[in-house]
């Protein structure tokens, strides 16, 4: 079931949000050569408790995972694409780290991630990172009254194609609210007008992601980390967003 949120629970889910987004800028800031991935996971967790929020990945034990996720915060790094789990990894000069970070406040939740490059960035990789940006601004675009779950798809897919970066359908964005991953999902490619219909009310998080060359995942051995299967760098961009009468409000953004 889908649920429609008021205004004034738009404004909640805003307010975590803004906080999610805040702590990525920052993360974001730390991801230097040198820095390890558990820092960036230790500096989560002092703003999560600070906060008083609660993260949506510890304990999160869906039947694609491999036991309790037991962090508050994904940290991909190269051609780890989606759900990294932090580990005893230094950055190096040129890596590509996706920080996908989600929270509840009073209840509420939002969820939003960002690709960064590690110091000296490469070309391909920056194009790479910009193509996923360019595609969720193109998702958010088509998040309108009246408009269908396909057209959010189509917009992201047409990114993609025009770059020509393979597509995976397995994993996309989801709709939220009270949990983390709520109906519907929102693949990253599809044909306008199909799929459920857009109405005020309903949250969604959209989350382009690919690499350049292979749109198949395998599993790392932590149980969780999916890398891309050619070992190609991979990047991944998000936001929560609200469908409201105005056309979409985006939650996860800061001013």
């Amino acid at each position: 079931m889908i649920e429609l949120k008021t205004a004034e629970v738009i404004d909640k889910m805003a307010v975590t949000g803004r906080f999610v987004a805040e702590t990525l800028a920052e993360l974001s800031a730390l991801a230097r050569p040198g820095v390890n991935l558990l820092d960036l996971e230790q500096r989560a967790r002092r703003r999560v408790e600070e906060r008083g929020a609660v993260s949506c990945y510890w304990d999160y034990a869906p039947s694609f995972g491999s036991g309790p996720f037991r962090n508050v915060i994904c940290l991909s790094v190269n051609d780890a694409v989606l759900h990294g789990r932090p580990r005893a990894h230094v950055l190096r000069d040129g890596d590509v780290l996706s920080l996908d970070f989600a929270v509840s406040i009073d209840g509420w939740v939002a969820d939003s991630a960002v690709t960064v490059l590690v110091g000296t960035p490469r070309e391909q990789d920056a194009r790479l990172i910009e193509s996923t940006r360019t595609a969720l601004d193109a998702g958010i675009a088509a998040a309108v009254p009246g408009a269908r779950i396909g057209d959010i798809s189509a917009a992201i897919g047409a990114v993609a194609a025009s770059h020509g970066y393979p597509v995976n359908l397995q994993f996309g964005g989801h709709g939220l609210g009270r949990t983390m991953h709520e109906d519907p999902h929102v693949p990253n490619k599809g044909r306008p007008g199909r799929g459920l219909k857009l109405r005020p009310g309903m949250t969604l998080a959209i989350e382009p992601w690919w690499s350049a060359s292979s749109d198949e995942l395998r599993v790392d051995e932590d149980g969780w980390t999916l890398r891309i299967a050619d070992g190609s760098n991979g990047a991944h961009s998000e936001h929560t967003i609200a469908i409201t009468e105005d056309g979409p409000r985006v939650l996860t953004r800061l001013d």
